[in-house]
This record gives C-alpha cells, structure tokens and sequence, in this order.
C-alpha cells in the first residue's frame, strides 16, 4: 500500500487516477479547487482518502497541503501533478493575459507543487513524482501553440528534475496521453480564444472546429489511462516518458523520425560550425 497525492482530484482523468490507487488499496490525499467535490465524488472511501481544497498557484497553500497531507497519512510516495487548464488558439490570436494564465496553472502551479513535495520525498530517500505532460508536450500543433508550450516546459523540466533526484531515490515519469475521453475540451476545462484572425482559419481554425467535432468523442478511455499510470506508480524501472493511447504513440514516433531524418540531411551544417583546428 502506498500513498498518493494527486491534484485535479474532482473531474477527468485525476478522479480516475484516484478511484484507480483506491481501488488498488493505496491511500490517497487529492486536492481540487474545491474539496467537497472529491468527497462528493468518493462517498464510500472511508479514511483511505484525505481530501483538501487546493489551487496549484497559490505556493503557500501548497506548502501547507503538502505538509497536513504528509502529517495526516505518515509519508506521500507518489505525487501526480495533474492539475491543469488547456487553451486554443492560434499563438497570435492568444491574448497576453490567457497565456501567462495558462503558464501559472500548467508551470508555476506544478513547480508550486513539486518544491512543497520534494522536501518531503528527499526526506525519506524515495518517491514518484508523475508529471502530466500530452503529446502536445511533444509534437506541436496548429491552434495549440499556447499550450504546446506550456508543457514543452514541464517535460523540460521534468527531464531535468528527473537527473537531479534520481542520486536521491527519487524517479520522475512524465506521462503524454493523447485523446481521452474526459471533459478537457469543454468550456469549464478549455479556455478558445474569442478572438479569431481569418487568415488562420485553415490551420488553428481548423483545429478548433476539430474540437468541438471530437468532443465527448475520444477515442481514449480515462479509467485505462488511469489504470495504467497506477499501475506504474512506484515501479522500480519506471519509464521517464510514457505514451498514452495509439495516436499518441504514432504521433511521438513522426516526430521522431522527422527530427532523425532533418538533423540527418543538415549534418554537414552542425559539423561545419566549429573553430577550425590551429
């Protein structure tokens, strides 16, 4: 039995997560904004779940989250940052305000949540940490460069992080699902610029009617996911990248094979860069 702390407990793939390491004997401390829906979500859970309101850019109540969660069940062995908000548009249609909100909830939150937690996993000399990253972590998408980035950056630095605690005894997994069938596309979960440039009506726009097309249509099935992102929770040999879902796996492997072949035909150029031998 192990004990989880999952964030973005109440709805969507981090409810699944949860009722998953329930369902599996672990205890679990989720956080929403609002903690009386996970507890709404989760009647029967008895004192396996300890839940706690929480809003990932607020660091300090982070801290104190972490610290009651931590206090209350003896240690935290696995943290899932889960805990995100999706945005669409095209990257110049994206107004300065939404992007620095998507960055606060996607990065500055997760870091909040991470520099809580690691203290408390450092301390014991073990520990999980999986970062929910996309494949829009990893392949760039017309319409969803905002958010593209957003967690380019959490798979930055979770690569990072992932050197820097491994000597501690620490593993960190960066999990990339593709299309689930959860509510990340509705209005509640997804924020679509209102404002809309014509010219890119055949790329972003093109994403955005896509959208609302596959919406509640996902070929992905959440409690799959979140079954297997329990079943790797604390594995001895965990992967630092997993691909979630077969259009997921499809798309990282284009990319990369388009980079190998483009780094390939541009070979000459990188090598002819250098000073020249005195």
């Amino acid at each position: 039995m192990s004990v989880w702390l999952v964030t973005g407990a109440s709805r969507g793939l981090g409810a699944e997560i949860v009722a998953a390491a329930l369902a599996a004997g672990h205890q679990v401390a989720a956080t929403a904004r609002d903690a009386a829906a996970v507890e709404a979500r989760f009647p029967d859970a008895g004192t396996s779940l300890w839940a706690a309101s929480l809003d990932i850019t607020d660091g300090a109540r982070a801290a104190t989250v972490v610290e009651e969660a931590a206090a209350h069940f003896g240690r935290i062995d696995v943290v899932v940052n889960n805990a995100g908000r999706g945005i669409l548009g095209a990257v110049e249609e994206v107004s300065d305000e939404a992007a620095r909100a998507a960055f606060d909830t996607n990065v500055f939150g997760t870091l909040n949540v991470l520099r809580a937690a690691l203290p408390v996993l450092r301390a014991q000399r073990s520990g999980h940490v999986i970062n929910m990253s996309s494949v829009g972590g990893f392949v760039g998408s017309a319409g969803w460069g905002i958010y593209n980035s957003t967690k380019f950056a959490v798979e930055g630095f979770s690569e990072a992080l992932a050197r820097e605690v491994d000597p501690l005894g620490i593993t960190i997994t960066i999990v990339e699902p593709g299309y689930f069938r959860t509510d990340f596309l509705d209005g509640t979960s997804l924020h679509t610029e209102s404002h809309i440039i014509d010219d890119y009506a055949d790329s972003a726009g093109a994403t955005r009617r896509t959208a609302e097309a596959v919406n509640h249509g996902q070929p992905g099935d959440p409690a799959k996911a979140a079954a297997a992102i329990v079943r790797i929770g604390g594995m001895v040999g965990a992967p630092l990248r997993l691909q979630l879902g077969p259009d997921c796996y499809a798309r990282v492997s284009e990319k990369l094979g388009s980079v190998a072949a483009e780094q390939d035909s541009w070979k000459s150029v990188a090598f002819s860069t250098d000073h020249d031998p005195s």
